[in-house]
């Protein structure tokens, strides 16, 4: 892929720095950065808050946000967001710049400034920019500024209870990140009035099947403010809310949706059934059953959301770890889409799932999207993204195939390609990722038995307190590109406490090594308990295996993994502009190599047939130039599997046969091809002569 622009350009920094001489006249020094108050203690000497009674307790703890920082390619990979658009949206699309509703203008007013806040507030703590967190605050200090007598927040426009819950989302972030004391008073007189009005002006539409990500706000609060208002809230929310578990029980959507069965062209775009099968909601709805468990208590809600996984995953599953969602369920067939919205959404919903139910396989998923499906929607420079990606994706163009309701810009590289949410929405997504590699554990309203939990993984370090200890510990690691992770544990005095680690389902005969000797052999798919005295400098080495290894889809098609990556083979990209959108561009996509390959490999000992070739796990990790790791693979082209209007005609029925000569290809990370086959299939093996 051709560079997209020069980086940093002299326009870009002209811009930059006009936007924030701009920002700086417009508030007082006071104002750009919290500082009223008491001082603020750090993020990481924070005590991490755990659920108040009557809620049940979670199997984990979210640590307080910022207690964990990313390293090494992780570090990089939130800095290539903060160069993109998440640190220059607001400078090139109107919809979040200074005529934004959510700044006082009379622009755009409903979801799309909070959910641009919803990314650009952990990215900008986490990197500790400055920048970014000036054009934060200028948002969230309009909101605290502005509350309406009744306690209503956001524009006066519109009164849609759906982009306040995401701005709730924001600020909890923003108050655990700076401890604010004006987030607090301003949550609970909304919550006050939105209790008195939700009986006369009840859930709609989009809030009636989102109302899970409010009831986190709302526990959020409880577990801080103790109101007992709060529970009547989050049991009203739940009542007027969409019956997600009812719906999973008895999962009906087991086929493509189509605009017809909808009634979209009759103006069913907002009606029950339109809004039970659209892939984001679907997404959002997926901690639904975790998250009303700590109300309920039941245990059949706490194992909801593998309940809904696995429905989906029958039904409508993607290798790239995605339910094919464009703009709703549409079933197994590789060529259908996700939309970027639903990944980043699937990702928080796992997030919150993980830490409440203690689900190992959760994390598993999560890590499938976080290394996969996120990063393979973006440009390399995250300068551009889609609003569909395919698994088996051969052109970029302006097609109306294969969607069931979007248009024909749905798989553009580009600035808003189809519509604007994404662009909008998809900052969240590293972010968070950081912020849930490690969690607590321990018993609810009891330290005795608090500990760590290394619930997915990538490079970082944390800083938390144990039972008044504090407690430092650095993950070094290439993972996923490589499977050994090494953590340095450094308490500040020699203290006990139990250290869960996360062993993935696909790694059966993980080894872990303290301080050079071996620990028990863990079981895949559970978390191994390491509980001991720890002293500053002691290590921990896990070695996960990472031979390739081949899963099962479309048409007993046959997709290539290693460790929690999928590979793809990389077709020839000719770029070719649509249209430039101010700081960025709109662009097409076209293959210029053949792609339809079928692949030669013994399903029962893949690791025969597929060779593995590392390279330096650097900066740039999901770039096919600089792929960490790539594969090669005997495949034959099967000349009968052709395209149709840019799309890959359905995958035909493993095993096939191919007369043509027999080549090697290279396979390389998901995320790397931009152009890209997933699912292959597969070769019958040679008949002896």
């Amino acid at each position: 892929m051709p560079p997209l622009f020069k980086s940093p350009s002299t326009r870009r920094q002209f811009l930059r720095r006009l936007s924030l001489a701009g920002l700086a006249a417009s508030l007082p020094a006071s104002r750009l950065l919290y500082s009223g108050g008491a001082p603020v203690a750090a993020a990481s000497d924070a005590t991490a808050v755990r659920n108040r009674t009557p809620l049940a307790p979670g199997a984990f703890c979210s640590l307080p946000l910022g207690s964990i920082r990313p390293a090494g390619w992780l570090k990089s990979q939130l800095r290539i967001q903060a160069n993109g658009l998440s640190g220059h949206l607001d400078e090139t699309w109107a919809d979040v710049g200074p005529n934004s509703g959510w700044l006082g203008g009379t622009g755009e007013s409903w979801e799309r400034g909070p959910y641009f806040l919803d990314g650009l507030v952990p990215l900008a703590w986490l990197l500790d920019d400055p920048h970014l967190k000036a054009k934060a605050q200028r948002y969230i200090e309009w909101t605290l500024t502005h509350q309406e007598p009744t306690g209503m927040i956001g524009p006066a426009s519109n009164d849609d209870w759906w982009p306040r819950i995401v701005m709730l989302k924001v600020l909890t972030q923003y108050q655990e990140l700076t401890g604010d004391p004006r987030v607090i008073p301003l949550m609970d007189r909304y919550f006050r009035y939105q209790l008195s009005q939700l009986p006369t002006r009840p859930l709609r539409d989009w809030g009636k099947f989102r109302w899970q990500d409010e009831a986190l706000s709302v526990l959020w609060l409880y577990n801080r403010a103790g109101s007992a208002y709060l529970l009547d809230l989050a049991r009203l929310l739940h009542a007027q809310g969409h019956d997600w578990m009812a719906q999973y029980a008895d999962f009906k959507y087991t086929r493509k949706i189509t605009a017809e069965f909808i009634k979209l062209n009759e103006g069913g775009g907002l009606k029950d059934l339109a809004l039970s099968t659209h892939g984001v909601n679907n997404a959002q709805a997926i901690k639904t059953g975790p998250v009303w468990s700590l109300v309920s208590g039941a245990p059949s809600d706490r194992a909801a959301a593998r309940q809904m996984l696995s429905e989906l995953d029958q039904y409508h599953g993607l290798p790239n770890g995605m339910f094919s969602c464009d703009e709703h369920l549409s079933g197994p067939d590789p060529s259908q889409g996700s939309e970027l919205c639903s990944v980043v959404e699937s990702m928080f919903s796992l997030e919150q799932a993980l830490a409440i139910t203690g689900d190992a396989s959760l994390g598993d998923r999560l890590e499938r999207l976080a290394f996969n499906a996120l990063p393979g929607t973006f440009t390399d420079d995250m300068w551009a993204h889609q609003y569909n990606q395919e698994s088996n994706q051969v052109e970029c163009s302006l097609h109306t195939r294969p969607w069931v309701s979007d248009g024909p810009e749905s798989n553009l590289y580009g600035l808003e390609p189809n519509f604007g949410c994404c662009a909008a929405n998809f900052h969240q997504g590293w972010p968070k990722f950081v912020n849930s590699l490690f969690m607590l554990s321990g018993a609810q309203d009891s330290g005795a038995h608090d500990g760590l939990v290394a619930a997915v993984y990538a490079p970082c370090e944390v800083r938390t307190v144990l039972r008044g200890t504090a407690v430092h510990v650095v993950e070094e690691t290439g993972y996923p590109f490589r499977g050994t992770v090494r953590l340095t544990v450094n308490p500040a005095s020699p203290l006990r406490f139990p250290l869960q680690l996360r062993v993935p389902g696909w790694a059966s005969g993980t080894a872990i090594r303290v301080n050079g000797q071996p620990a028990p052999t863990p079981a895949a798919g559970t978390f191994a308990r390491i509980e001991r005295t720890w002293h500053a400098g002691d290590r921990v080495e896990i070695a996960f295996p990472m031979s390739p290894r081949i899963s099962r889809w479309f048409h007993d098609s046959i997709a290539v993994e290693r460790g929690p990556l999928v590979f793809s083979y990389g077709i020839g990209e000719s770029w070719v502009k649509l249209r430039d959108r101010g700081m960025t561009a709109d662009w097409q996509v076209f293959p210029s190599t053949q792609w339809n390959y079928a692949l030669s490999v013994d399903a029962d000992s893949p690791a025969k047939s597929i060779a593995v070739t590392e390279a330096e796990v650097g900066e740039s990790v999901f770039t096919a130039r600089q792929a960490p790791v790539r594969l090669s693979v005997k495949a034959r082209k099967l000349n009968a599997w052709r395209a149709e209007d840019g799309v890959a005609n359905p995958l035909p029925q493993s095993p096939v046969s191919s007369h043509e000569s027999e080549e090697t290809i290279t396979l390389i990370p998901y995320a790397a091809a931009k152009l890209r086959i997933t699912a292959f299939p597969q070769l019958a093996p040679d008949k002896p002569a």
